[in-house]
């Protein structure tokens, strides 16, 4: 397969990268030059938003393309023009967010989307610029050619939004942890590579269509998520388990302050009780969760301890006040 990637360098697009290069694929990496691209990559140079930037991808002929851009749907419209004839499949790592909120409990591929999305977009919002992302895609390659992988919270290696190094770094220094509960509580993620690998999948056997992407409700819990941690780092770190009631009063946010976790009620639906039998069908598999702790805990010890993150996000997780407000009395 001759794969191009739009992107490449970092989180998904690198695990993509990765997972075709070990297929022994003809990789073409498209990037800005910001991040060194994987070794045994053809390179091609441009920023898809500067005046002529896509002027590197002017000659080549791909059997597949996946994209990972998250901006400006124009951002996505442009190229996908330029590639049509010359591109057999596109493939777009959209997102969960473009369904309209809130997300019901067990909503599958057919639900209600966000409004006011448009494939020649300029930046708006993340839930509509993912979803004039996929419109941009499936205009100009067709329903026939296109495929949007709607993916829910990734985790694992070469992170770069700071979720589970978060986690992971504040059980490294031990001591007593808030841990959000109950520790029972189903949570829903996919690890970056079994995205990469289902996604290649997918590009080789032509699917098309939007698909949800993210492991089976139940999967695993905040408690195998956050006792996973724990056994990952040595610490020896105690989980303090306290309630959404306790976590609200001490005006500590779900999901930012606590990464990853959301208590239940109509945010919880949208964002943990997906339906995911489409991509099941499809052949997803999803590794354990202690797997995907212990890979990115040894990722981040190569890095030092600290990851990179997006300019474009916020960081997250608690600060010492917080912590101390959430712990204080107990």
């Amino acid at each position: 397969m001759r794969l191009l990637v739009l992107g490449g360098t970092e989180f998904v697009g690198r695990a993509v990268v990765e997972a075709a290069l070990a297929r022994d694929w003809q990789v073409t990496v498209f990037h800005r030059g910001r991040h060194e691209a994987p070794a045994g990559v053809r390179v091609l140079c441009g920023d898809r938003v500067a005046p002529d930037g896509l002027g590197a991808l002017a000659e080549g002929e791909w059997d597949a393309v996946v994209d990972t851009w998250s901006a400006a749907p124009s951002a996505v419209l442009a190229p996908a023009r330029l590639l049509a004839d010359r591109v057999g499949h596109y493939v777009y790592v959209s997102s969960r967010s473009v369904y309209a909120w809130p997300a019901a409990a067990g909503l599958d591929e057919d639900g209600p989307l966000v409004e006011g999305a448009a494939a020649d977009a300029g930046p708006t919002d993340y839930a509509r610029d993912k979803r004039g992302g996929e419109l941009a895609v499936t205009e100009t390659f067709g329903s026939d050619r296109s495929l949007l992988v709607r993916a829910g919270l990734i985790l694992g290696p070469w992170e770069n939004v700071g979720r589970l190094p978060w986690w992971l770094n504040r059980t490294a220094r031990g001591g007593t942890v808030p841990a959000p509960g109950p520790r029972e509580l189903p949570v829903q993620f996919v690890d970056v590579r079994d995205l990469a690998l289902w996604t290649l999948d997918a590009a080789e056997k032509r699917l098309t269509g939007p698909f949800n992407l993210v492991s089976p409700h139940g999967h695993t819990t905040m408690g195998g998520l956050l006792e996973a941690c724990v056994r990952a780092t040595g610490s020896g770190a105690e989980l303090r388990w306290l309630d959404a009631e306790r976590i609200a009063a001490a005006g500590v946010e779900p999901w930012t302050d606590l990464p990853v976790w959301v208590p239940r009620g109509e945010a919880y639906d949208a964002m943990h009780r997906a339906d995911v039998s489409r991509a099941l069908a499809a052949g997803l598999h999803c590794r354990p969760a202690e797997e995907t702790v212990a890979d990115t805990w040894a990722w981040l010890r190569r890095l030092g301890g600290s990851a990179p993150l997006r300019p474009d996000r916020s960081p997250v997780g608690l600060s010492a006040a917080q912590e101390s407000a959430l712990l204080g009395g107990s």
